[in-house]
């Protein structure tokens, strides 16, 4: 067990960017999410990924229209990526067999990918670097369908190692959400973090922390390949930022803090991100 995640952590994640970077060298990320009953995930997870300081998103999905009218800077056509986020604002019994077709290419290609929600059925035959990013439930079923016991433990300790097992049977990061996320790596190392403050506890805020994971694995891609255990700390600091993008934003409700959205979130994460880098 590696402790609980710190911004000293998150700051050796980070890079600032330099005069010599261009939108490509700070990472590019691909989006695949959203659908025609949840196109919000998509745009919520955009504005994420590009307040987080990713180079560039591209969006292929349904929502095209919705992402576009709110980051008009988002493109909107295939084409060369660092990292991919997958499967947010999704259902795996409402996806077209194309579609299936094309998020297995994209779990058998060579760069990274963050799966959430939708795409979470479609792991157990990844042979791409990713990140898996769980609720409780969801963590279950895909233990049971890599043959592993499917119970839901509450102990922190329990949790902690029910993720780290499924890491090592999927040869992947685990980031298990809750009001304490657990990430973990195929090595058996784990870490907690902090969600921050009981009002994330609120629709969209999965989708946020998607983008959020996507945009720092892009840009840490972009400076070459990540195994493994870097990526699990980067899903570690993804959760960080999250959390603490959370407080800033219910701290400005008033004292003791107030309810928030999503994008409350994800509009408060640069100020997260300079934050954390100035602690490097």
């Amino acid at each position: 067990m590696g402790g609980s995640w710190t911004i000293s952590d998150v700051a050796g994640t980070l890079r600032r960017p330099t005069a010599a970077d261009d939108k490509y060298s700070r990472g590019v990320l691909g989006i695949r999410t959203g659908s025609e009953l949840y196109p919000g995930a998509a745009v919520l997870g955009v504005e994420a990924a590009w307040r987080t300081g990713v180079g560039m998103v591209r969006y292929i999905g349904a929502a095209r229209d919705l992402v576009l009218q709110r980051r008009p800077e988002t493109v909107s056509q295939d084409g060369r990526v660092q990292a991919w986020l997958i499967g947010s604002g999704t259902d795996a019994s409402a996806r077209r067999g194309d579609e299936t077709h094309a998020l297995r290419a994209l779990l058998t290609g060579e760069v990274p990918v963050v799966v959430d929600a939708g795409a979470l059925d479609l792991v157990v035959a990844a042979t791409a670097p990713i990140v898996v990013t769980p609720h409780a439930r969801e963590h279950a079923r895909l233990r049971g369908a890599l043959g592993l016991d499917d119970e839901v433990p509450e102990d922190a300790s329990a949790r902690a190692r029910a993720a780290a097992e499924t890491a090592a049977a999927l040869g992947g990061a685990v980031l298990l959400k809750g009001s304490a996320t657990v990430v973990a790596s195929p090595s058996g190392w784990s870490t907690t973090v902090d969600a921050g403050t009981p009002w994330l506890a609120t629709a969209g805020t999965g989708d946020v922390l998607g983008g959020v994971i996507g945009a720092l694995v892009a840009g840490a891609a972009a400076g070459g390949e990540l195994d493994a255990e870097r990526l699990a700390a980067l899903a570690a600091s993804g959760a960080w930022l999250h959390g603490r993008a959370a407080r800033l934003a219910s701290s400005a409700a008033g004292e003791g803090g107030g309810p928030i959205t999503a994008l409350d979130v994800a509009e408060a994460l640069p100020r997260v991100v300079a934050e954390a880098l100035a602690a490097a």
